[in-house]
C-alpha cells in the first residue's frame, strides 16, 4: 500500500450510514468505484492511479459495513436502497452534481442500482463481473434455498442466518480469505469436476471446499494483510448483512420490475468466473436491459476479481469507455 500512499487522500463523509470513507486520486471528471464481498476500497488500488492519470477525479469508497464506514446493526439498515443514498451522498459531499458509478461483484448491483434509481446523479455506469439483472421474479431468498438441493447449500442461503458464517470466518479472518480468494481466481480455484465452493455441504462449512496452500498471482502476502486487517477489526456481520437484506430489496424495488438501464454502461467478466458464466442470459439480454451498452467484454482465462487479476486490461477498458462518456 505504500506505494500508493503519497498520492492517495483518504476522508469520511457524512452519510445515512453515519460515515463513508473514500479514498480520493487525481481531478477531472469524478468516477465513483464500488467494491464488493469481501474486500474494501483496497481492490481498486489499481485503477486509482490509472485513471487520475487519464485527468479523472477517482474515488474508492468503503461500502456500507467495511472498513472504516459506519457499520449500522440491523440489517435492514443494509437495503439497496439505503446504500445507494449512502453514495449520492458521497457525490454531494465531494461538491458534485453527477458521476460515472463502477462496482465490482456487489459493487456492481449497487452501481446499476443507483443508476437505475438516480440517473440524474449517476449518468454512466461500468459493471465488473456481475451482469445486470433488473429488479424483479421470484423472491431471491426462495431461489436460493432450492439451488443446493437436498446435498448441499448455495452460498447466498448459507450466509442467510445471522452469525452462522460469522463463526466460520472469525476464528481465522486471514485463512479464510486466502481460501475465499483462491477459490474464485483463475490460476487457483478447483478444476472442473472438483467440488464447487460457491456450495457447502451439509452440515459442512464453506473453506472444506477452498484450495489451500497457495495465493493466487494476484495477491501478495502484504495484500492480504490489508484485507485480514480490516475484517479482523470490525468482524463479518456488515459485509454479510448485505446479502440477508436481498428480500427487503425485493419488496423495495418491486416497482421497478424489469426496468432496464438506459445510461451509457459498460460490463467486463472474466471467462472462468461464475457470475459471468450462470449469467449468460443476462449478458444476452443486454439489448433489451442495457440499451445504453457501449462495450461488453469477456476476458479470457480471468476469474472473479478482475480489476485485481487483470488490472492493466481492466484500466484500458475503463479508461477508452470513460472517454466516450465523459467527453
Amino acid at each position: 500500500m505504500t506505494q500508493h500512499a503519497a498520492q492517495i487522500t483518504h476522508r469520511s463523509v457524512t452519510s445515512p450510514a453515519g460515515r463513508i470513507h473514500l479514498v480520493e486520486q487525481g481531478s477531472g471528471p469524478l468516477v465513483l468505484l464500488v467494491h464488493g464481498f469481501p474486500e474494501s476500497w483496497y481492490s481498486w488500488r489499481h485503477q486509482l492511479p490509472a485513471l487520475a492519470a487519464a485527468g479523472y477525479r477517482a474515488v474508492a469508497v468503503d461500502v456500507r459495513g467495511y472498513g472504516r464506514s459506519s457499520r449500522p446493526a440491523p440489517v435492514d439498515a443494509y437495503r439497496m436502497l439505503d446504500l445507494v443514498e449512502d453514495h449520492v451522498r458521497v457525490v454531494r459531499a465531494l461538491g458534485e452534481e453527477s458521476a460515472v458509478v463502477v462496482g465490482h461483484d456487489w459493487g456492481a448491483t449497487i452501481a446499476a442500482h443507483s443508476a437505475l434509481l438516480r440517473p440524474e446523479v449517476f449518468r454512466a455506469v461500468g459493471l465488473l463481473s456481475v451482469p445486470y439483472t433488473p429488479p424483479g421474479g421470484p423472491r431471491p431468498s426462495d431461489v436460493f434455498t432450492r439451488l443446493g438441493g437436498e446435498a448441499e447449500e448455495f452460498y447466498v442461503a448459507y450466509f442467510q442466518e445471522p452469525g452462522r458464517a460469522e463463526a466460520e470466518v472469525e476464528p481465522d479472518v486471514r485463512g479464510w480469505l486466502a481460501g475465499f480468494y483462491a477459490a474464485l481466481s483463475a490460476d487457483t480455484m478447483p478444476a472442473p469436476g472438483d467440488p464447487d465452493p460457491h456450495f457447502v455441504a451439509r452440515g459442512g462449512m464453506l473453506r472444506d471446499r477452498f484450495p489451500q496452500g497457495r495465493l493466487p498471482g494476484w495477491l501478495s502476502e502484504d495484500d492480504l494483510d490489508v484485507y485480514a486487517g480490516e475484517f479482523e477489526r470490525t468482524g463479518l456481520t456488515g459485509a454479510l448483512n448485505r446479502y440477508r437484506a436481498m428480500d427487503r430489496d425485493w419488496e423495495d424495488l418491486a416497482a421497478h420490475a424489469g426496468a432496464p438501464l438506459t445510461q451509457p454502461s459498460l460490463f467486463v467478466g472474466g471467462s472462468q468466473d461464475a457470475s459471468t458464466t450462470w449469467l449468460a442470459d443476462a449478458i444476452e439480454a443486454y439489448p433489451v436491459t442495457l440499451p445504453g451498452l457501449v462495450a461488453s467484454h469477456v476476458l479470457d482465462g480471468c476469474g472473479h476479481w478482475i480489476q485485481q487479476e487483470r488490472p492493466e486490461d481492466v484500466n484500458r477498458i475503463l479508461v477508452d469507455w470513460l472517454a466516450t462518456v465523459t467527453a
